[in-house]
């Protein structure tokens, strides 16, 4: 039990004792003391007044003699107005140190049997195109989203849907088989998401040409250039061809699947190379090509139940207009699927694969009101976590003008993102001398981890629900709220540890049974690091990894004001050294365990 339950436990007995009154647990109101008075934590004795019939002071000044007396964990206290302040006793806090020390995973909680499911999507890319800034974004969230809700307590299932069918894809398809001259990932050397992407780009150039010799010939002929512009978009030889073989691939026309999955192939091969520097991964993996019909089938039984309808056309519709919103198109005239019929069907898939207690979409903004549609949708065909899915909704992520350009010109590649920020963690380490002692491939490993480090905390401190800038100078920094500086610090704690061992013969760093006496820095960092579980929790409640950032960064700051202050390794008291050595090795390992919740590897040594 930790002191906060046994102060809370020790209050109920209070007032019950006191006042003849039970009070449930939530009445009871504990917080971290303000600096300004004497104490650690404070007791809000309010809500007690009813039952008291008393003033707050007076009521204060009762359960807290009744405290000091009865609960082994209170030291002493202080009446300011209705708030009792409360001194834990030095012996409190060495044991709950001892605690924390005790639990590797501190903190966290692990799934049962009886745990509920919670399936996270997200990526979701577009095999056409390899991942950019924005897929960056999303799968870091998704990825720390699953770490935190495992650390919650819950069986977790990462998914991602790929959109491997469509037009855009029949683009990349046409241009290499115009202009590709058989070009592979090997003959180029290029990796195959890249490859194929640049086929996208042709496809692009080509056709904007063709629109652009169409609509002067459409104007020459007497048209307004509007008007000819829509034509000439409409006739263009490239896109006829691609609708043509668009239709072609939906009835399953040999040639043209066969060389679908040849490319798609690549894709995923390259995909995997990219997912893999990031550190990311999929317990499941669904493809559009496989759940677009199933969701069609899914339309369908329900226009037989009633539940959507038939218009004139032959389109479907689900009439949204009693819950406020409008009437959204499942079918169109010609029975082809849109967005929303195939995550019907990829939902169907998946529910059908797993027991689902949650489903958590990571999808940006813009999708907002697809997922509100969906959610109706869903309950209205039965799914039991339909109506409670959670659209996981985050914010654009831009780089500053001018600080890189892409393949593509108009988005940052993320491959390119990452090999920029590895380079300059190495760069930046060279110049700030850390980089001392280690062997190239210790540097180039170091580089990797303070690179991406650097990259996954800047992004994932934000707000995700906010737009946000990411400035690649600014993330890579040894000082402020970045990555590397909670790294830095990790690695210093281990060097420490290390020191501690090979200087001073200390091979097992534990509190024995007579501990010293915490100073005041001593007891706020071990309140600090007691607040872990609570933060962890409350970022399974809101979604939020970056509540587990700012924590880490908290954590760090409180530790290297009081490594200024206090010597470790120096203290000529053995007992004080010891605590103190205790105390850092479970700063190390909360950073390292609270980092981990974002993807972020914390190195040895830098």
């Amino acid at each position: 039990m930790n002191i906060e339950s046994m102060i809370i436990g020790s209050a109920i007995e209070a007032v019950k004792i006191l006042y003849g009154q039970d009070v449930p647990e939530k009445m009871v109101q504990l917080q971290k003391t303000k600096r300004e008075f004497e104490g650690n934590l404070t007791l809000v004795v309010f809500p007690f007044l009813k039952m008291s019939k008393k003033g707050p002071e007076q009521t204060a000044q009762e359960i807290g003699e009744y405290l000091q007396q009865n609960c082994s964990a209170v030291a002493a206290f202080n009446v300011v107005k209705g708030f009792l302040n409360l001194v834990v006793a030095p012996a409190a806090w060495s044991e709950l140190l001892r605690a924390i020390d005790a639990d590797d995973k501190f903190g966290e909680k692990a799934a049962t049997e009886d745990s509920p499911l919670v399936m996270i999507e997200y990526s979701s890319p577009n095999t056409n195109k390899p991942l950019h800034l924005g897929h960056v974004r999303n799968n870091l969230l998704g990825w720390s989203l699953a770490q935190i809700m495992e650390a919650n307590g819950n069986k977790v299932v990462k998914t991602n849907i790929v959109n491997d069918r469509g037009i855009h894809i029949c683009k990349s398809m046409l241009a290499w088989l115009k202009y590709g001259n058989g070009e592979t990932p090997e003959s180029s050397g290029k990796k195959g998401d890249h490859l194929i992407g640049d086929y996208y780009v042709a496809f692009d150039k080509h056709y904007r040409e063709e629109v652009k010799a169409l609509t002067a010939q459409y104007v020459a002929e007497g048209m307004e250039e509007e008007a000819a512009e829509k034509k000439a978009k409409e006739e263009a030889p490239l896109i006829n061809e691609a609708h043509d073989m668009l239709v072609k691939w939906e009835q399953n026309d040999l040639e043209v699947r066969s060389l679908w999955k040849k490319m798609n192939d690549w894709v995923y091969a390259g995909f995997d190379e990219t997912y893999a520097k990031m550190g990311v991964g999929f317990d499941k993996i669904y493809y559009e090509s496989d759940t677009y019909l199933r969701g069609k089938a899914k339309v369908e039984e329900g226009l037989e139940k009633g539940l959507f309808e038939r218009h004139e056309d032959n389109s479907v519709w689900a009439d949204l207009t009693n819950e406020g919103l409008d009437q959204k198109l499942l079918l169109r005239s010609d029975g082809t699927s849109v967005y929303m019929t195939q995550d019907i069907g990829t939902a169907e898939m998946r529910f059908k694969d797993f027991p689902i207690d949650k489903m958590i979409y990571v999808v940006g903004n813009e999708q907002n009101y697809h997922f509100q549609v969906l959610s109706i949708l869903l309950d209205r065909l039965g799914f039991k976590w339909g109506k409670e899915l959670v659209h996981f909704s985050y914010g654009m992520v831009e780089l500053p003008n001018g600080k890189m350009k892409s393949r593509e010109g108009t988005v940052v590649d993320a491959d390119d993102l990452m090999e920029m920020m590895v380079a300059d963690a190495k760069r930046t380490s060279e110049e700030a001398g850390k980089f001392n002692d280690m062997t190239e491939e210790e540097r180039n490993e170091i580089a990797r981890i303070v690179g991406m480090g650097a990259l996954k905390y800047f992004i994932l401190k934000v707000d995700a629900r906010k737009n946000m800038l990411f400035n690649p100078e600014e993330s890579i920094d040894f000082n402020g709220n970045t990555g590397p500086f909670i790294q830095y610090t990790h690695a210093r704690i281990r060097s420490i540890l290390r020191k501690a061992e090979t200087e001073l013969g200390i091979r097992n760093v534990e509190l024995g049974v007579d501990s010293a006496e915490p100073n005041e820095k001593e007891v706020e960092l071990i309140q600090k690091m007691n607040g872990y579980a609570d933060v962890v929790a409350q970022a399974g409640k809101d979604y939020s990894p970056s509540g587990i950032a700012n924590y880490c960064y908290e954590l760090t700051k409180e530790f290297n004001q009081f490594y200024h202050d206090y010597s470790i390794l120096r203290e000529e008291d053995e007992q004080k050294r010891m605590f103190r050595l205790v105390l850092a090795k479970n700063v190390a390992k909360i950073l390292k365990n609270g980092m981990a919740l974002l993807g972020i590897e914390v190195p040895e040594r830098m």
